[in-house]
């Protein structure tokens, strides 16, 4: 093999694997153990589709529900959220340093309906770059300060 082919062949190797890794999302538990998913582990999740904003500028994302996304990290919802547990929240960072918070009933269906999205796709696309691989959705919000985008870490935090 040549070697101009070999070093491009190692360069998009090398490309991808980074590619790979910026689409893993990190979270962290109440007791600190951290578990890494990766974009086929979030995407083997049920599917939600959220449609959002007005005719002509509406968009439909595509995600999974935060909620699947914690409980598949080892998180407990459900009946274990009670007590001093209510006063823990999801503190969610971006690659650009943006974070935003949750507490843990908003994220939970047995104390609202509020839908909370991973989403993943737009329109039928990935995210690009500036938006994704990972954006917040929360379609019942009047303002778009919680939509986080490029997520990168899921936190519980305990605020007791």
């Amino acid at each position: 093999m040549k070697p101009r082919l070999l070093f491009i062949l190692l360069l998009g190797f090398a490309l991808n694997s980074g590619l790979l890794q910026c689409q893993q999302l990190s979270i962290q538990t109440e007791t600190g153990k951290q578990t890494v998913l990766t974009r086929s582990d979030i995407e083997a999740l049920p599917h939600t589709n959220v449609v959002t904003g007005a005719a002509e500028t509406s968009a439909t994302f595509t995600g999974v529900s935060l909620r699947a996304v914690l409980e598949k990290a080892g998180v407990s919802l459900g009946e274990s959220l009670r007590g001093k547990r209510l006063a823990s929240c999801l503190l969610v960072e971006a690659a650009d340093g943006y974070r935003v918070v949750f507490a843990l009933p908003e994220i939970d269906s047995a104390f609202n309906e509020k839908q909370i999205v991973l989403a993943f796709l737009r329109n039928g696309k990935p995210l690009d770059e500036k938006e994704g691989p990972y954006r917040i959705v929360v379609p019942d919000e009047k303002r778009m300060a919680r939509w986080i985008r490029q997520v990168t870490t899921l936190k519980i935090v305990d605020v007791n």
